[in-house]
């Protein structure tokens, strides 16, 4: 719902109403825009009594917000969103940021040199997986609290904030202490008990879209990120499932448009999961820039044929460095 107020509200009439509305258990948006300014209330809001909301003289109109998430959505939030990260790094709101690493850690020497190399060429962050959520039970695992100890390692001699994912609550304090952006893979998009806990962490949170979700439902997961007010939000598209067989999944580029439209939350795209194939990561990399993405997730292995995961859709540093400057040639184009 959202309680759009007359030119001449009083700002202790504001606050005041404000109050009302949170001491009733809502979550208050405030949406100052060139012309109006509105108020976002975010909850069960059938108990409210607009017409009687609509008496205040300093309230001009009650609009009810017909989609189900609130807090993820531009009607709450119309200006594009900033997400910081270790107090360096921006993504959003023309902020552009390139995530890259390899899919999974398993060794200090080889993180150690795709981190300097991804560096080299203008990443923002170093992605890998410490946590490794498989098909199958009997692939690589990844090292878990010692591959994190070795991402630690990576960026205390790189500088690079580390982005790596969760996969329970068993170490939210782990991460919420060592991570600087804490990942939610597709496969967790709706655990909504993760993501209400990892949403009370602080951290940014990369959440990506579930292998057969809709943007309806990845929003809404984001909404329970959103929801404990306290961690931002980027949104990552890797591809969902169809009956296509040529590709690992299906990437649709189309979704970065659309979630620009819908949410002001900053939007990734991951071309490696999102294809499958090493080849097919440049042009999918670029037409993703050419949607409007604020960001992109490279998996770059320095040995992508020894690799213990992934390795055929992992690029190597040097086809990496030749994307970042494809990406800054597309990014001036459509400037």
């Amino acid at each position: 719902m959202i309680i759009v107020l007359t030119e001449d509200a009083r700002e202790a009439q504001v606050e005041g109403l404000k109050q009302n509305m949170e001491t009733r258990g809502f979550m208050i948006s405030d949406i100052k825009g060139q012309s109006k300014h509105m108020i976002g209330l975010a909850g069960d809001t059938s108990q409210i009594d607009i017409e009687n909301l609509e008496r205040y003289d300093f309230v001009e109109k009650v609009v009810k917000v017909s989609e189900p998430y609130k807090l993820s959505g531009r009607n709450f939030h119309p200006q594009d969103s900033i997400v910081g990260i270790d107090g360096k790094e921006t993504i959003g709101g023309g902020k552009f940021a390139v995530a890259a690493g390899p899919c999974s850690v398993e060794s200090e020497q080889q993180i150690l040199s795709v981190a300097r190399d991804v560096k080299r060429s203008g990443a923002a962050m170093l992605r890998g997986g410490a946590f490794k959520p498989r098909s199958s039970p009997y692939s690589f695992q990844g090292l878990g609290l010692d591959g994190l100890e070795l991402l630690k390692i990576a960026r205390e001699k790189t500088g690079l904030p580390i982005v790596t994912e969760i996969m329970s609550v068993e170490y939210l304090d782990v991460f919420a202490r060592d991570v600087d952006v804490i990942q939610v893979g597709a496969r967790n998009m709706q655990n909504f008990t993760l993501l209400k806990e990892v949403g009370q962490t602080g951290k940014p949170v990369l959440l990506k879209r579930g292998l057969s979700s809709t943007i309806e439902e990845l929003l809404m997961a984001a909404d329970y990120i959103l929801v404990g007010g306290k961690s931002d939000v980027i949104l990552c598209e890797r591809g969902i499932r169809t009956f296509e067989t040529a590709t690992r999944n299906t990437l649709d580029v189309s979704a970065v448009p659309v979630l620009k439209k819908k949410s002001h939350l900053p939007v990734m795209v991951d071309p490696s999961h999102g294809t499958g194939y090493w080849h097919l990561v440049y042009p999918m990399a670029l037409a993703s820039v050419a949607a409007g993405c604020d960001g992109l997730i490279i998996e770059v292995h320095n040995q992508p044929e020894t690799a213990l995961c992934d390795g055929q859709q992992s690029i190597t540093p040097v086809f990496f460095e030749k994307l970042m400057s494809s990406i800054a040639k597309v990014r001036e184009a459509i400037a």
